[in-house]
């Protein structure tokens, strides 16, 4: 199945969180918090304007990026947990 997010709308994949710590102590799951970042897997066509106009959106599919805790729904797709939110709730894109 694949899905393609609609207007400003993209679907993220979060990053694998570390399973210890640097000292080298396990972090139990009930510890653990979402990570606050991701990769793009799918963006939507565009935000549409007041005008009627569709302006792209600055991320693409593959971007890395950080997003707000609490933004967005979250979805499963072919059986792996995505989130799905609005261009408007990604702080920012993670460049190498």
């Amino acid at each position: 199945m694949k899905i393609r997010p609609l207007h400003d709308r993209v679907i993220i994949k979060r990053v694998e969180e570390e399973e210890k710590t640097k000292g080298g102590l396990y972090i139990p799951d009930s510890a653990k918090e979402k990570p606050l970042e991701g990769k793009v897997i799918a963006v939507g066509n565009g935000k549409i304007l007041e005008d009627g106009k569709v302006r792209p959106l600055d991320i693409k599919a593959g971007d890395r990026v950080l997003f707000s805790k609490y933004a967005g729904t979250e979805i499963k797709v072919e059986g792996e947990d995505h989130l799905m939110l609005r261009e408007d709730d990604v702080l920012g894109v993670i460049e190498a």
